[in-house]
């Protein structure tokens, strides 16, 4: 890599995620220089390059991977590719930041885990972008402290605005998003992973179609709920979802042994309150990007600054195995119906 204090990032993928990636690479990541995008739609390659002044643009990935003038590849496409992208991109001797999930499968994520190990001179991270809140960091500092004594429950709602259904349904259509429990409940399972301290042993998960009945077609569910048990009988409640009429709603609860811990239990918008004819109105966050949008820069920022400094990031490639090891006895569960016991890989450990 070269010596200067920057880093020239190529990004695959140009969806709303990634498009909002390649701002803020291109914008507000300081020591960073977006220098290449890539799509296979070059209408959203030929749009990128125009607004952020990229001067690199690809609709194949392969030819990005040749760009000699590259440090770095961050991934947005569709969950689907994350797996062989990962590894093409470790090969060709890049660093890697990498959205979740690390593959739809448990042998993906154990292939991405051993193409990690087998390049540990490179940094890999994963975009768990929710640690990197700081609502969230702030709890985990307070839980670390002992404010609310030992974590003993965890209950966290994750549901998406019902108006972005329709982009959701083109979607899942066309690309296998791996369902409401890896796509969507990962994030929280991984949070999870990360207050209580310990790994998940069963789990019983349940769902359904009721509004986008079309979901069931897709052995998806447009609601589901899974009871996790963890290790130590610590606890964990998971509610998921893709219908919520009020907007964005991310709702975590922990319960100590002495206290409890809540962040975003009313999802407003912002501290702005409206009195009108409704009455007094709280606006709530119309989606994830809204949301999380300070998240997803710091932890562009962190991807960046690990990489100047030559260190792997706070969240490795195990957390990601185990949270893909949870999230897929979740879907295992909800499709059989039955308790699934959780198979966690030999020899990964991940929880600090």
């Amino acid at each position: 890599m070269k010596q200067d204090k920057q880093i020239s990032v190529g990004l695959v993928g140009l969806g709303r995620l990634g498009r909002q990636h390649a701002d803020n690479l291109a914008h507000r990541i300081p020591n960073c220089k977006l220098m290449a995008v890539c799509s296979v739609i070059p209408e959203e390659v030929e749009e990128a390059q125009q607004e952020l002044k990229v001067p690199y643009g690809y609709t194949n990935y392969e030819d990005m991977l040749r760009n000699q003038e590259l440090d770095a590849i961050f991934i947005a496409s569709p969950s689907s590719y994350h797996c062989e992208q990962i590894e093409q991109a470790l090969e060709a001797g890049f660093h890697v930041f990498s959205e979740k999930p690390l593959g739809l499968y448990m042998e993906e994520a154990l292939r991405v885990q051993k193409a990690v190990r087998k390049h540990p001179n490179q940094v890999f991270m994963l975009g768990f972008m929710r640690r990197y809140d700081r609502s969230y960091a702030y709890a985990k500092k307070q839980i670390e402290a002992g404010t609310i004594g030992e974590p003993v429950l965890i209950r966290c709602y994750g549901i998406d605005p019902a108006q972005a259904m329709p982009g959701f349904m083109q979607f899942a259509k066309s690309n296998y998003s791996g369902g409401l429990f890896l796509d969507m409940a990962i994030h929280d399972l991984d949070l999870a992973r990360w207050y209580l301290g310990v790994e998940a042993e069963r789990v019983w998960a349940i769902g359904g179609s009721h509004r986008y009945t079309e979901l069931a077609e897709l052995n998806d569910a447009e609601t589901g709920a899974a009871l996790v048990q963890f290790a130590g009988n610590k606890m964990g409640i998971f509610v998921a979802g893709r219908n919520c009429a009020h907007g964005y709603h991310i709702e975590t609860e922990i319960i100590g042994t002495q206290g409890s811990l809540r962040i975003g239990t009313v999802p407003e918008k912002n501290q702005v309150m409206i009195l009108d004819d409704r009455g007094v109105v709280r606006e709530c966050a119309n989606g994830f990007l809204e949301r999380f949008e300070q998240a997803y820069m710091d932890e562009a920022v962190e991807f960046v600054q690990a990489t100047l400094e030559g260190r792997q990031p706070e969240v490795t490639v195990e957390d990601g195995v185990l949270s893909t090891a949870l999230g897929y006895a979740c879907k295992e569960s909800f499709e059989s119906g039955q308790l699934v016991n959780v198979q966690l890989p030999a020899a990964v450990t991940a929880i600090k």
